[in-house]
C-alpha cells in the first residue's frame, strides 16, 4: 500500500530511460495512485519518458464514444468493486452502456460455461450470439501445419478459426463479445478483428484451472519453471536499461 502523506522521491535516473518500465515501479511511490507533481515518480515513469504521448493518448478521450466507454468502465468499477463477480460487472457495464445484443466468443472445452453465459445474459434483457474456435472443422493442414505438430497427430485435428470467431460476432451485429478461454495468440486475433468492444471473463491457462496469476504468485517457489535461462540471481530494482553491469 501507499503512504498516506508520500515525500518527493528524489530522481537521478531523470531523463535516461527511453522506454515506460512501471512494472519497477517502488510501493512506496506509485505517483500516479495520487497525482503525479514534478517532484514524483521515477524516471522511467511515462509521465517523464514520453509525456507527449500521454498527452497526445488523453486527446482519444474526446471522441464521444470512447469517453462514455471510460466513463461507464469507471462507475462500473466505483458500484461493485471487490463486490461483484466479472459476470456481475460485464452485465452491469453492457447495460450501462446501452448494449443490446452480447457476443460470446468461446474455446470449444468451455461450451458448457458459454451456455450458462448465454443463459445468464439474456436473463438480463440482452441477445446472445456465439461461436466455438473449432466451428468449421478446418484441417490445421489448410493453415500449413505438419501431423507431426498436431496434439494428436495421425487423425484430423480442427484449427482454432478466431478470425471467423470475430467476423460471426461482427456479422451479428454484437457491440460487446465476451471471450471464454481461447488460446494464446487466438485470443489475440479474435481481438484484432472484433468490430465490437470485447473483454476477457476467462484466460486459459489448464495446468492452473485457468487462474493464470497463481504462475506469478508462485514464481518463486512451485513455479519456478516459467523462468528463462537469464534469471538474475537477485530481482533488479530497476529496468534493464540503465542497469550496472
Amino acid at each position: 500500500m501507499t503512504a498516506k502523506n508520500p515525500k518527493p522521491v528524489k530522481n537521478p535516473e531523470k531523463g535516461r530511460y527511453q522506454d515506460p518500465s512501471c512494472a519497477y515501479c517502488p510501493p512506496r511511490v506509485r505517483a500516479c495512485r495520487q497525482g503525479e507533481d514534478k517532484e514524483r515518480g521515477p524516471g522511467f515513469c511515462p509521465s517523464r519518458v514520453a509525456p507527449e504521448t500521454v498527452d497526445d493518448a488523453f486527446e482519444r478521450y474526446t471522441d464521444p464514444f470512447v469517453r462514455r466507454v471510460a466513463q461507464e468502465s469507471a462507475r462500473v468499477e466505483s458500484e461493485g468493486y471487490c463486490r461483484w463477480t466479472r459476470v456481475e460487472e460485464i452485465c452491469a457495464f453492457a447495460k450501462h452502456m446501452g448494449f443490446k445484443k452480447i457476443g460470446i466468443a468461446t474455446c470449444i472445452s468451455f461450451v458448457d460455461q458459454a451456455k450458462t453465459m448465454s443463459g445468464i445474459l439474456e436473463s438480463h434483457g440482452f441477445e446472445v450470439a456465439s461461436a466455438a474456435c473449432k466451428h468449421g472443422g478446418v484441417a490445421k493442414e489448410a493453415i500449413g501445419l505438419k501431423d507431426s505438430e498436431k496434439i494428436r497427430p495421425g487423425g484430423h485435428e480442427s484449427m482454432c478459426n478466431p478470425v471467423s470467431q470475430a467476423e460471426l460476432l461482427n456479422r451479428a451485429g454484437c457491440e460487446l463479445n465476451v471471450v471464454l478461454g481461447l488460446c494464446v495468440g487466438h485470443d489475440s486475433l479474435f481481438f484484432k478483428h472484433s468490430e465490437g468492444l470485447a473483454t476477457t471473463l476467462v484466460a486459459k491457462d489448464r495446468v492452473l484451472a485457468h487462474n493464470p496469476i497463481g504462475a506469478l504468485n508462485l514464481a518463486d517457489s512451485y513455479y519456478e519453471k516459467v523462468w528463462g535461462p537469464k534469471r538474475p540471481v537477485k530481482p533488479p530494482k530497476l529496468p534493464k536499461q540503465r542497469r550496472q553491469r
